[in-house]
């Protein structure tokens, strides 16, 4: 719950860090801007976020795990790429702002490891060595390794729209504008100007991919959404390591680029966590062996019922390595007021 109100508090306050800078600097449009997002509210049906992956509920904590382990992990790319902006006060900001998304990650990615240790646990406990006997595993008080595999698809599909299309002219003339680099550009050994550079993007060819090179200033969005896969399998490779000394023989992975895209060039496409391209009707009739649904959700929420017992944790979650603050186990950090 602590890490919970300071994550609010934070993306609060990015917000206002923006309005601040529109309000500031940019006249009248910049004060017209930062009206409508301070007017934007997630899931609102009169004034949405502008983004698909901010309105998707977040009715329990593995979402909200995964929200930040990969919803913020974007926010991370997006701020590194404007930290590298020639219009300095962005600059400067968006360098503030990425220490405290790197803590939002932190919680995301300790909150699942935590979810994932305790499932293995229940698992050796009641010496169950098959993972993907949903119903023996759930009977147990945890979520199981397939359901958690699920969500991880949905969650980070979801994300990778945030990127947009893979080919944006308009990210080109923010980068010839110097508005925004790449992903840590500074660390980048070529002319910064891209101008006879490609970069490879996989495309659907004969039933399966090729790799169709572009300019590679027009393909600025597909190099980040790249570097922000290859992030994020640096903490999925921490969670297979907890799964593995566990004993529990299975494995969670990043789906393919092209599964369940909603923007860019995989949007009219299907194709199956693996890639395999498959037709509209065969997606849909197996969209239950790779998505969540009602049932999955349903069952999830039920195990969300709060412990209140100093020292204690739910079913479904192991205890924390480290504790906030180093303080002990039982540490009273909320009093609750006599009903």
């Amino acid at each position: 719950m602590r890490n919970l109100f300071q994550v609010n508090v934070e993306e609060g306050r990015h917000l206002w860090a923006m309005v601040y800078l529109l309000q500031k600097y940019f006249g009248r449009d910049g004060r017209e801007e930062a009206g409508e997002l301070l007017r934007r509210r997630s899931g609102s049906e009169d004034a949405p976020r502008m983004l698909g992956a901010f309105n998707e509920e977040t009715p329990d904590w593995l979402s909200f795990f995964l929200f930040t382990f990969f919803t913020d992990r974007d926010g991370k790319m997006q701020l590194e790429s404007l930290a590298q902006s020639g219009f300095d006060p962005l600059s400067r900001t968006c360098r503030f702002m990425l220490t405290e998304e790197a803590f939002h990650m932190f919680v995301g990615e300790s909150g699942v490891t935590r979810i994932v240790q305790r499932t293995c646990e229940a698992m050796t406990a009641a010496d169950m060595d098959d993972p993907t006997e949903v119903e023996a595993v759930r009977a147990l008080g945890v979520i199981d390794l397939p359901t958690i595999q699920k969500k991880v698809n949905l969650h980070y599909s979801l994300t990778l729209d945030l990127f947009g299309s893979e080919l944006s002219t308009n990210s080109a003339n923010f980068f010839n504008a110097g508005l925004k680099g790449r992903f840590r550009e500074h660390r980048l050994e070529d002319d910064h100007r891209l101008h006879e550079a490609t970069y490879g993007i996989p495309e659907p060819s004969n039933g399966g991919w090729s790799v169709a090179l572009h300019p590679a200033l027009n393909a600025l969005n597909a190099r980040l959404r790249d570097d922000f896969t290859d992030d994020c399998n640096l903490g999925v490779g921490r969670w297979n390591k907890t799964i593995r000394q566990s004993g529990v023989d299975y494995e969670i992975t990043l789906p393919h680029v092209a599964f369940h895209r909603q923007t860019g060039v995989y949007r009219d496409l299907h194709a199956t966590p693996e890639g395999d391209l498959v037709s509209e009707d065969e997606w849909n009739r197996r969209r239950r062996e790779w998505l969540p649904d009602d049932a999955d959700r349903a069952f999830i929420e039920s195990l969300m019922k709060a412990e209140l017992r100093p020292g204690h944790y739910a079913s479904w979650i192991a205890e924390p390595r480290i504790r906030i603050n180093h303080k002990p186990g039982d540490f009273e950090w909320v009093k609750l007021a006599e009903a």
